[in-house]
């Protein structure tokens, strides 16, 4: 199991200069974990730079990974790892829901380099 950050998943929608390494993870949904976050964050990109539709079938695809709720117990998790390792609140967020969920952060996101656990690409 795996967790595709939202940059990985705008990068790939959009066709950008890493799609191809990101395709490899995302074709397998099933082995995909989605935090919320991610889900807010691409849905709002799509639909701010294309169409509400086009975000919808985004949609459609994200919600056929296993989708993780923010609880209390991880919003604390993602406080604590926020200032450890000074990453934003969703990174944050994202990070500690791979902590939880036992997998690797797949991105491109420099707020991940050198974090133990993830796939920079």
């Amino acid at each position: 199991m795996i967790i595709v950050d939202s940059c990985g998943w705008i990068e790939y929608l959009a066709d950008g200069p890493k799609a191809s390494a990101y395709e490899k993870y995302l074709t397998r949904t099933h082995e995909i974990i989605t935090p919320t976050i991610v889900v807010y964050e691409v849905y709002k990109k799509i639909k701010q730079t294309k169409k509400e539709e086009d975000a919808l079938i985004v949609y459609g695809q994200i919600v056929k990974t296993r989708i993780v709720d923010i609880t209390r117990e991880l919003a604390v998790k993602a406080a604590e790892l926020s200032l450890a390792y000074s990453l934003p609140m969703a990174d944050a967020i994202v990070y500690a829901t791979a902590k939880q969920e036992r997998c690797k952060v797949v991105t491109s996101d420099p707020h991940f380099k050198e974090l133990p656990g993830v796939i920079l690409l």
